[in-house]
């Protein structure tokens, strides 16, 4: 048997064999993958019917729409994070494993946003459009989803660790995760509407990256406790 690779190199080895084996995994689960992001499109085109068709009323509540409907999409996406591991039993073999679990929770995240997060991201200027979001606002809100939904992913993984060997789950996930996710939507939807009034992008930009480092860094390290308690 080969000795198990130790170190940096091995724990750079062991992320991208996490995250390319998360990857693989979604490509194969359609349903998956498009999910979230047909729940971001639904929900965000039937707040026109339901609200106002007022462009001028759809103009100030876009923003927010937008944000909740990504907040709403990750919500939707996250149960599947741990689920099929804790299943099949990878999970466990997961916590075995030598390197840092932090390094192997982080990879799980960064798969689960790319596949989930990613294309409401980059479908967020069309529905931006749809609902009569003026043209200088698509930038902000590009890059603030770009900045924010990964807080989001971080966070909620929190919640599925803490939740995944629960039989029904829908309910508890988002009680844990909706709180801690507040601060994100607060300043997202500001970072769209409050350039328009003249306020300076850069600094929500830079409170809505110091709320994704933080997550970064104590968002793996909190799932890693909670994966461990509740499988264990």
């Amino acid at each position: 048997m080969a000795p198990v690779t130790t170190g940096i190199a091995g724990t750079g080895s062991a992320f991208m064999a996490t995250l390319k084996r998360d990857l693989l995994i979604a490509s194969k689960r359609k349903n998956d993958m498009l999910n979230p992001f047909m729940f971001f499109l639904i929900v965000a085109s039937l707040f026109p019917i339901a609200v106002t068709r007022e462009p001028q009323q759809l103009t100030d509540i876009s923003a927010g729409v937008l944000w909740i409907a990504a907040l709403l999409a990750s919500l939707l996406a996250m149960d599947s994070l741990y689920r099929s591991d804790f299943e099949d039993g990878s999970l466990a073999l997961l916590l075995l494993c030598p390197q840092p679990l932090y390094f192997m929770v982080l990879a799980k995240n960064l798969s689960h946003w790319l596949v989930s997060g990613l294309p409401v991201v980059l479908v967020s200027p069309l529905i931006a459009y749809m609902l009569k979001l003026p043209a200088e606002s698509y930038l902000p809100l590009f890059l603030s989803l770009l900045v924010g939904t990964p807080v989001l992913s971080l966070l909620g993984s929190i919640g599925v660790a803490l939740t995944v060997g629960l039989g029904s789950r829908g309910l508890i996930l988002a009680v844990i995760t909706l709180p801690m996710t507040v601060p994100v939507l607060i300043f997202g939807t500001l970072a769209v509407q409050e350039p328009r009034f003249g306020a300076d992008l850069a600094g929500y930009l830079a409170i809505l990256g110091a709320q994704l480092l933080a997550a970064i860094a104590l968002a793996p390290l909190a799932s890693a406790a909670a994966l461990r308690i509740s499988v264990n």
